[in-house]
């Protein structure tokens, strides 16, 4: 059959979009860790892992849950929480529910860094992201994210809901 080895190529609107998106994935991840690095002392990927743990009940995720909310491997995250247990601010014990499993802690050290960065990375997340858009296009980008997301990796339900008050104790 004649074109069935076509490729699907990208509309005009379509390649536009992408090329905005592509933009987007390499440079703002960029510019959150330049804050962060500024004002902290720590990375983007380091404070997702304090902050996912900061929202996760009893401060404690397993490290497999919290690969996945970090979006990262688990060699990386072990290297990183490694680097954080130097400084104080995480653990990682067997799971009281199954020992097989291990557990990452947050401890009060490193909540307190977590309070301590939360503002200052909520106000470049405004600045870069929500200061542009309109109410309403929030919603769509919290939509268009959710499905792009279950295409991508659709057996993990992710990125969740996101908790309210993350720094609130």
């Amino acid at each position: 059959m004649e074109g069935q080895n076509e490729p699907r190529w990208l509309s005009p609107d379509e390649s536009d979009a992408w090329l905005a998106l592509s933009w987007l994935m390499f440079r703002l991840p960029g510019a959150f860790d330049a804050q962060l690095q500024r004002d902290n002392g720590i990375s983007f990927f380091e404070y997702l892992v304090l902050a996912g743990l900061s929202m996760s009940p009893g401060r404690r995720l397993r490290m497999s849950e919290l690969a996945q909310f970090v979006n990262g491997s688990l060699s990386r995250l072990s290297n990183v929480v490694k680097r954080l247990e130097q400084r104080g601010w995480v653990f990682r014990e067997p799971s009281a529910e199954n020992g097989r499993f291990v557990e990452a802690v947050l401890t009060d050290t490193g909540w307190a860094m977590v309070v301590e960065a939360a503002p200052g990375h909520v106000e470049a997340v405004r600045r870069y992201v929500f200061d542009a858009l309109r109410p309403e296009q929030v919603a769509e980008l919290r939509d268009i994210g959710r499905q792009v997301a279950r295409q991508v990796a659709p057996d993990h339900g992710w990125p969740p809901s996101a908790p309210r008050n993350v720094v609130a104790d």
